[in-house]
């Protein structure tokens, strides 16, 4: 969704982002959100997640969500996981970065943008279980990472991460080498 307002002065903005307010000045851009899922692989099984709110209501998608201002793209999926599924999962493999719109409707203009770093994990060993948070998932399963279920969300891209996860684990690319990570040294 476009701004409409200048969030430093509460003026209305003659045009979408990018844009200055005539009020006060404040420049407002038009940048997608970083954001962080992870595909938790285990016995050849995916943790997915059904989205209990919109966008992509019903669908199933790996954990994940926004970063908070200063955290980590990994610290946030691992944290997400927690929250979303109830699983304590590492972070061991960054897939790659995939843009999306954060909307029901991909082409449509005015939507939100994200930027996603999606990354391979697996379930911490012995973790205790907690409960999925019911204003974030309707569901949580495990599903065979060459058959997930449908509808998949993001419908634009999820099905290019799974097969991005597929193909690492079949050439081996899974260690832990995140040299980003802070205390990776």
């Amino acid at each position: 969704m476009r701004a409409r307002f200048c969030g430093a002065c509460g003026a209305p903005l003659p045009e979408p982002p990018p844009t200055v307010c005539p009020g006060c000045g404040t420049e407002h851009w038009r940048n997608a959100k970083p954001c962080a899922n992870a595909l938790v692989v285990s016995g050849g099984k995916v943790l997915l997640v059904r989205r209990a709110h919109a966008p992509w209501f019903g669908g199933w998608c790996a954990p994940g969500g926004f970063c908070d201002p200063i955290e980590h793209p990994a610290a946030a999926a691992e944290r997400e996981i927690l929250e979303e599924a109830g699983v304590r999962a590492q972070v061991t493999t960054l897939l790659g970065i995939w843009l999306d719109a954060y909307a029901d409707e991909p082409a449509d203009e005015e939507a939100e943008r994200i930027s996603v770093a999606y990354y391979l994990a697996e379930p911490v060993a012995d973790a205790p279980v907690g409960t999925p948070d019911p204003t974030e998932v309707s569901d949580v399963g495990w599903f065979p990472l060459e058959d997930p279920p449908e509808p998949l969300a993001p419908p634009g891209t999820l099905a290019s991460v799974l097969a991005a996860a597929q193909r690492a684990l079949r050439e081996g690319r899974t260690a832990r080498y995140l040299p980003d990570l802070p205390g990776s040294e």
